[in-house]
C-alpha cells in the first residue's frame, strides 16, 4: 500500500511528459524488507492493496516496479493527477511546478494509513522523471519514516489495458 502511495507520487503529469505507457521503478529500505515477510503477511498485503483497487507492483532487490499510462490530456496539463482521493484516503495540497521541477504534499487520513508526506523531484526530459518521497506516519498501525527514490521512463506511445491514474 505505501509503496502504492509513493510511485503514485512520482506520476508527475506536466506538458513536456510523453503521453503514453510509463515504467515506475521505486526503492527505498521498507522495500528491501518485502523477501523477509512471512507469506501470510505479504498475502495480508496484497489483499489490503486489491481492496482499495490497488495492483501490487512487482518487488525485486529493495525495487518496485509498476506501470502506468499517462493520457495526452495529462500530458497536456501542468497538474499533478488526483490519485488520492479515491485509492488511499490521502489528498494532496501546495502543489507546485517551476519548470521542470515538482513539488507536492499530501495528508493522509484514512483507517490504514495516517500522516503526512512530500513528493519531488524533476521531469529530466519528456520520457523520463527523477524523485524522492518522504512519508512519516503510520500503516495499517506501524510506525513508518520512510524515504523513497523514485525513476520513471516512458515506454511506448500506447497503454495497452494499463489505466491512467
Amino acid at each position: 500500500l505505501i509503496t502504492q502511495l509513493l510511485v503514485a507520487n512520482a506520476n508527475a503529469a506536466g506538458n513536456n511528459m510523453r503521453p503514453g505507457l510509463w515504467q515506475i521503478t521505486t526503492t527505498s529500505d521498507l522495500l528491501r524488507l518485502v523477501p523477509h515477510l512471512p507469506p501470510d503477511q505479504m498475502q495480508s498485503i496484497k489483499d489490503l492493496a486489491s481492496e482499495y483497487g490497488l495492483e501490487m507492483p512487482q518487488i525485486e532487490n529493495g525495487a518496485a516496479i509498476s506501470q502506468t499510462c499517462i493520457t495526452q490530456e495529462m500530458a497536456d496539463k501542468n497538474t499533478l493527477p488526483n490519485f488520492y482521493n479515491a485509492e488511499l484516503g490521502c489528498t494532496s495540497k501546495n502543489a507546485t511546478r517551476n519548470g521542470n521541477n515538482y513539488k507536492v504534499d499530501f495528508v493522509c487520513a484514512s483507517t490504514d494509513l495516517k500522516g503526512n508526506g512530500t513528493a519531488e523531484g524533476t521531469i529530466t526530459t519528456p520520457e523520463a522523471f527523477t524523485g524522492q518521497t518522504n512519508f512519516i506516519g503510520e500503516a495499517q498501525g506501524n510506525t513508518v519514516n520512510e524515504r523513497a527514490d523514485i525513476n520513471g521512463k516512458w515506454l511506448n506511445a500506447s497503454c495497452g489495458a494499463v489505466k491512467p491514474l
